[in-house]
C-alpha cells in the first residue's frame, strides 16, 4: 500500500496540466507555513465557538449537519478574512471540490480579485494579507498565484475534511471514555485523530497511475489504493476494528504519502482539534442522542451521514 503511495512510479490519474506559478505557489506557502498555520487556527477558533454555540440550548441536534460540514469551508473564510455574509457562497465551491494544486471554480477567481486588490492596499494579519506578501524575500506575488494558494487553502476545507471530522466526533461519542480521557487530557487529542484516520479514513480508495510497468503491473494501468482495508489490516494492527487513541503506531496514510501527500492534511488535523475542543469547552454534557446510531456509508468516501448528539 505505501510503495503505491511513495513510489514516483505511481501517480495520480489524469493529473491534467500543471498550473501556471504551481512551484512558486509550493515554495511561497513553505516560506509562511508557520503564518498561515497560525491564522488557520484563529480562524478555526473562532468558528467553531460561534457554531458550538448555536448549539447550546438545543435539546437534540445533528452534529453533521450543523457542525462538520459547516466548520472547514467557515473557518476558511474567516481565516482569510473573507466578508462571513459570503460564508454560504465559499462554502457551496468548498463542497463541490478544489484540487490539491488550488485549482479554480468558475468564479471563485473573479470572487477573491477585488478583495486582493484591497489587501494590497491595505495589508491586515488575515490570510489573505499574508498570501499576497508571500512570494520570494516577502515581495508580492502575482495575482494568478495568490488565487491559487487561496484556493488551495479552500481547497482544503471540502468534503474530505468534513467527513475525517464527523468520523473523529463519531469514533469518540461512541468510545465516551475514551472521550472523557481527552476531556480530561487535551494532549491525547492527536492521538485520537490518528486512530480515527486509521480506523475510518474519509477517503476509502485512492487511485494511481503508472508512469512504467511496476512488477506485473503494466503502465498506464490504474491501481486503486485501499485506505480503509489497509487501516484495518490484522497483520498490520491488533483487534484492527478496536478504536484505541493509546494504538502505539495508528499509521499514517489517509492523507496519502509521499510526493502527493495531501496538503489538506494539517488543515484538516487543526480543523479537528479546533473543534473538538470547541465542542467540549461549550457542550461539557456533549452525548450520543437515544436512539439508532446511524451508520457509516459510500464506497470511496465514507462517513455519517447524520450524528444525533444530546448537547447538554
Amino acid at each position: 500500500m505505501r510503495a503505491g503511495l511513495t513510489d514516483p512510479r505511481f501517480v495520480p490519474p489524469a493529473p491534467g496540466a500543471v498550473p501556471p506559478h504551481a512551484d512558486a505557489c509550493r515554495a511561497a506557502l513553505a516560506s509562511v507555513r508557520d503564518r498561515v498555520a497560525a491564522a488557520l487556527l484563529a480562524g478555526v477558533e473562532r468558528t467553531a465557538h460561534v457554531l458550538a454555540s448555536r448549539l447550546a440550548s438545543r435539546h437534540e441536534a445533528d452534529l453533521v449537519a450543523e457542525f462538520c460540514q459547516w466548520l472547514p469551508a467557515a473557518a476558511a473564510v474567516a481565516a482569510l478574512g473573507l466578508p462571513y455574509e459570503d460564508t454560504a457562497r465559499v462554502h457551496a465551491w468548498c463542497r463541490t471540490g478544489l484540487d490539491h494544486l488550488g485549482g479554480l471554480r468558475p468564479g471563485l477567481d473573479a470572487y477573491l480579485r477585488p478583495h486582493i486588490a484591497r489587501r494590497r492596499a491595505h495589508p491586515g494579519d488575515d490570510l489573505l494579507s499574508v498570501l499576497c506578501s508571500a512570494g520570494p524575500g516577502g515581495d508580492p506575488l502575482p495575482d494568478e498565484a495568490v488565487t491559487r494558494l487561496a484556493g488551495t487553502v479552500l481547497g482544503a476545507a471540502g468534503d474530505t475534511t468534513a467527513r475525517a471530522l464527523a468520523c473523529f466526533l463519531a469514533n469518540l461519542l461512541d468510545h465516551p471514555h475514551q472521550l472523557d480521557l481527552v476531556r480530561a487530557r487535551p494532549e491525547l487529542t492527536g492521538a485520537a485523530w490518528a486512530e480515527s484516520l486509521r480506523r475510518d479514513p474519509p477517503l476509502q480508495i485512492v487511485a494511481r497511475r503508472t508512469l512504467e510497468p511496476v512488477g506485473p503491473i503494466p503502465e498506464g494501468a490504474t491501481v486503486a489504493c485501499l485506505l480503509g482495508a489497509a487501516g484495518r489490516d490484522p497483520a498490520r494492527f491488533a483487534d484492527p476494528d478496536r478504536y484505541d487513541l493509546f494504538r502505539a503506531d495508528p499509521g499514517d496514510l489517509a492523507h496519502g504519502s509521499g510526493a502527493h501527500h495531501c496538503p489538506g492534511a494539517v488543515p484538516a488535523r487543526l480543523t479537528a482539534e479546533a473543534g473538538l475542543r470547541a465542542l467540549l469547552t461549550v457542550l461539557p454534557g456533549l452525548r450520543r442522542a437515544p436512539g439508532p446510531r446511524p451508520r457509516p456509508e459510500g464506497l470511496v468516501s465514507r462517513s455519517p451521514r447524520t450524528l444525533p448528539v444530546c448537547p447538554n
